[in-house]
């Protein structure tokens, strides 16, 4: 008996059921909408069901039968995804699926350099990342829509283990005519009558104020951003400082203005970069082989600001 369906459909599918837009679904799988919606033509017309209900308007929602379809075929493709890595560890292959998510503030500064050497070494297999803040990428690991997540020890459930890589101590942000700019260090008292552009992640935020909390005082936040991008921009343009624990390889904000980063003087914890896993995720190869390949590359990169070691 031949299957009246691919993987591949049933993972088009899903991404459509779950976007409720067979564009969006498009960019989520970096596949042309015309393939998914032959791809879900297929799915109706081989099994005789109306998957959804297409509104011009609203895009398209799962029918009754479209809602029953759906879990089955997440069922298939978890099931899949079991055999795909138990192939890998019995072949003692790196191959196969492999979804990575990272904490936003620094997606686009440490993981495409740590991933593009992971799949120079590994080409068997097919990574795929996200982005999302702290609390999505805990709810993404126990769906198992993704396998490991870069980002810092905040508040990491019993139910996920974290992997320290390397400790990243905060710095605060100010613009290159800001009074402090030219401070070798300063202390969380000095900023307390400044302005502040607070990076407001959920968790990250609590844990950039609780600096202050430790000198019982609240700093003036101005701003408040969810893009890392954003705030050095409006520091660079004198809307107040900021505080992170990572930054980006250039001292020029998004649009070109200078910044200047000085390291806050004090016993402050500092963030620990890691990776986030699921329980079990360590028996499964590929899985574990990010895992070293990950605290291999980190533990030559430079901090602050400095490129990872081996490029310019």
């Amino acid at each position: 008996m031949s299957l009246r369906f691919t993987l591949r459909q049933l993972d088009y599918f899903v991404a459509v059921g779950e976007e409720g837009s067979i564009a969006q679904a498009s960019a989520r799988v970096n596949v042309s909408s015309p393939s998914i919606s032959a791809a879900i033509s297929h799915l109706e017309d081989e099994f005789g069901l109306p998957l959804f209900v297409r509104k011009h308007a609203h895009g398209l929602s799962l029918t009754q039968a479209g809602r029953q379809f759906m879990v089955q075929a997440k069922k298939v493709l978890a099931e899949a995804d079991v055999l795909n890595h138990l192939a890998d560890s019995i072949s003692g292959n790196v191959q196969g699926p492999l979804n990575i998510g990272c904490l936003l503030t620094f997606a686009q500064v440490l993981l495409p350099a740590i991933r593009r050497r992971f799949e120079d070494k590994y080409p068997d297999a097919q990574v795929r990342q996200s982005e999302a803040d702290q609390l999505s990428l805990f709810e993404s690991l126990r769906r198992a829509e993704i396998d490991v997540a870069l980002s810092y020890d905040l508040e990491i459930p019993a139910d996920l283990e974290f992997v320290p890589l390397r400790a990243l101590p905060p710095y605060a942000m100010v613009s290159a005519d800001h009074p402090l700019a030219q401070q070798a260090e300063v202390a969380v008292e000095a900023l307390l009558e400044e302005p502040m552009v607070l990076l407001d992640l959920p968790l990250s935020s609590e844990y950039f104020l609780s600096f202050f909390d430790a000198v019982g005082a609240r700093p003036q936040v101005v701003e408040r951003t969810r893009d890392m991008a954003v705030m050095r921009s409006l520091v660079a343009n004198g809307f107040g400082f900021g505080i992170a624990n990572i930054r980006p390889h250039s001292d020029l904000s998004p649009d070109g203005r200078p910044l200047r980063f000085i390291p806050l003087k004090g016993t402050h914890r500092p963030m620990r970069l890691g990776l986030i896993i699921p329980e079990g995720a360590r028996s499964v190869l590929s899985v574990n082989a990010f895992i070293e390949h990950a605290a291999e590359t980190t533990a030559g990169w430079g901090y602050p600001g400095q490129a990872i070691q081996g490029e310019g």
